[in-house]
C-alpha cells in the first residue's frame, strides 16, 4: 500500500469508490450536510493505493467550526469520510490511513487542525486514536445523529452547547 495525496486521484475514481462504500444515497447523512459548501483540506486528505496502483480507500477532511452559543467560534476539522474498498475492508488500510492523517495534522498549519472532530463508531475511533465523545455531549449538527457517535480529539477542542456547521470562509483552510 502507498498514501498518497487524494488530489493526485482522479475525481470520478474516488465518488466510485465512496459509492461503493457508503452507497448512492450517502450525499442525504448529515455529514454532508455539515460539510455543504465546503472543499476537502488537501493537506489532510489522502488516498491508499494498492502495488497495482488500484485505488483501496481514502480519507477526506473538511473545514467546519464550532459556533458556541456563547459566541466563541472554533475552526475545527471535520474528519471522514473514510472510505476503504469493501471487498477489502478490515485489513487495517483505514487505519493506516487515518493515523497519516493525524501524523499531518499534527505538523500541520491548517486552521483547525488540533481540534478534529468526526461522526463514527466510538469504540474503533477511541480504541486507536483517542478520539471521545467528552466535549461534544451539548453539540449540535443540522442533521439527525447519535450523540455517542460524535466524537473529537485535540487540545483545541471546545466544550459547551453549539454548533457544528461549514466553515465557509477559510483562507488557510
Amino acid at each position: 500500500m502507498t498514501i498518497v495525496p487524494l488530489a493526485t486521484v482522479a475525481a470520478p475514481r474516488i465518488e466510485a469508490l465512496l459509492d461503493r462504500a457508503f452507497g448512492t444515497d450517502r450525499h442525504t447523512r448529515t455529514a454532508y450536510r455539515v460539510r455543504a459548501g465546503t472543499q476537502a483540506i488537501a493537506a489532510l486528505s489522502f488516498a491508499a493505493l494498492d502495488d497495482d496502483g488500484a485505488l483501496a480507500g481514502t480519507i477526506q477532511c473538511w473545514p467546519v467550526e464550532f459556533a458556541g452559543d456563547n459566541g466563541r467560534v472554533v475552526p475545527m476539522v471535520m474528519v471522514g469520510p473514510v472510505a476503504i474498498e469493501p471487498a477489502i475492508q478490515r485489513g487495517g488500510i483505514g487505519r493506516a490511513l487515518t493515523r497519516h492523517m493525524l501524523d499531518a495534522a499534527a505538523c500541520s498549519d491548517a486552521r483547525g487542525h488540533d481540534a478534529l472532530m468526526l461522526v463514527g463508531d466510538p469504540e474503533y475511533y477511541a480504541r486507536f486514536f483517542d478520539f471521545s465523545a467528552d466535549r461534544t455531549g451539548a453539540w449540535r449538527l443540522p442533521g439527525p445523529f447519535e450523540a455517542r457517535r460524535l466524537l473529537a480529539l485535540g487540545d483545541a477542542v471546545p466544550g459547551g452547547a453549539g454548533e457544528i456547521r461549514a466553515r465557509l470562509a477559510n483562507a488557510r483552510a
